[in-house]
């Protein structure tokens, strides 16, 4: 049966907002986003997360704008400042403006250590990341606490730890050395994810400047040491579902009970406004089978895995026939030779299927100089 007292950490990430005056486009989404949100996600998401470059100018009028649409959410909800958001050489706006917590901080939430940190205003302005010292003691001790409690963990910052100058080699191996599941940061732009064989580094698409594709937000799941990602449009329908255990090929961090022909388990999530009345799996092109739960959004199986890689699927029909499916591929895990950089050099490519488009459309690498 589903275990009800090992909820996976699941969050929605709104990619980089960039809003800068009331009514264009940016805010309208936005506040398209909140209500979304609100309607198809209450009690099914622990929290909404903000990856930075909330307010492109860092002005006291857009954090405002921001403010008032945040305040919103019926979800608990954390931001994080980017380097626009410091172009005023300070984060006063920010705090003042969106009302959040002192950073860095650290909470536990659904058993999974999250950490959120300010990599801005350590540095001189622009895309000049820091930690600094002090934060990076903290940060090591905090997930060395982690480690001893045998906590998972998951890390919140703008950019990739590769961006943060001299600080990035010695951060990157500490991630390397956490246990750390999954980096979820902003500031590209565009969706990607990377691999480096211990930790997932997700992107979401920016919100208020995006060249790569339609503006939505991303959800996000650790389960039991499986991370799972999927992008939804903003104007794609209702309801969602994701796989959050096992883990697809492209997003094994470590061996799964899914493997050689062993008895396991699937678990997922769904979300939506209009109650599910059906939830099935299937491996490669058998036959449909039922799937129990449906508390919180938490759906879950147990089926027999085959000896070879797999495709499973798993879809969703509401009680007004919508439906949605979620589609991963299942190997068993290889160790392979790895570099923990903490960069985009263990990019998975792209994944048409979850909106990964591989086309690093945007200011960091092919895109327009925002």
């Amino acid at each position: 049966m589903l275990d009800k007292t090992e909820k996976p950490l699941r969050f929605l990430q709104i990619g980089d907002l960039h809003v800068t005056d009331p009514g264009l486009q940016s805010h309208a989404d936005l506040r398209r986003i909140v209500d979304e949100v609100n309607g198809n996600t209450a009690g099914k998401i622990d929290f909404v997360y903000l990856p930075g470059d909330s307010a492109d100018d860092g002005t006291p009028e857009q954090f405002g704008l921001v403010h008032d649409e945040l305040s919103r959410l019926i979800p608990p909800w954390h931001a994080i400042p980017g380097d626009h958001d410091f172009k005023p050489r300070s984060l006063d706006n920010f705090y003042a403006g969106l009302h959040v917590r002192k950073l860095p901080y650290a909470v536990e939430i659904s058993g999974c250590r999250s950490v959120f940190l300010d990599v801005v205003s350590r540095g001189s302005g622009g895309p000049d990341f820091r930690l600094g010292a002090v934060r990076l003691v903290w940060l090591r001790g905090l997930l060395e606490a982690a480690q001893r409690d045998g906590k998972a963990a998951a890390v919140f910052m703008h950019a990739y730890p590769a961006d943060l100058g001299e600080e990035a080699s010695e951060l990157a191996a500490m991630l390397d050395d956490s246990p750390v599941a999954l980096v979820s940061m902003g500031h590209t732009h565009y969706n990607e994810i990377s691999n480096d064989g211990r930790t997932i580094y997700a992107a979401t698409r920016s919100t208020g400047q995006s060249e790569e594709g339609d503006v939505g937000f991303a959800f996000a799941a650790i389960d039991r040491g499986a991370v799972s990602w999927r992008f939804k449009p903003l104007q794609s329908s209702w309801p969602f579902v994701m796989i959050t255990s096992p883990a697809d090929r492209r997003l094994a961090i470590a061996p799964h009970s899914a493997e050689g022909n062993a008895c396991c388990e699937i678990r997922a999530s769904a979300w939506g406004a209009v109650p599910i009345a059906l939830a099935e799996f299937r491996i490669n092109d058998q036959a449909w089978q039922p799937m129990y739960g449906g508390d919180g959004g938490l759906f879950g199986a147990e089926f027999k895995a085959p000896e070879k890689p797999f495709r499973l699927s798993l879809r969703v029909i509401d009680q007004q026939r919508n439906r949605d499916t979620d589609t991963i591929d299942v190997a068993p895990y290889v160790v392979a030779a790895r570099k923990p950089t903490g960069s985009d050099e263990g990019s998975i490519g792209a994944w048409p299927e979850r909106h990964l488009l591989g086309t690093q459309l945007g200011p960091n690498r092919n895109g327009r100089k925002w």
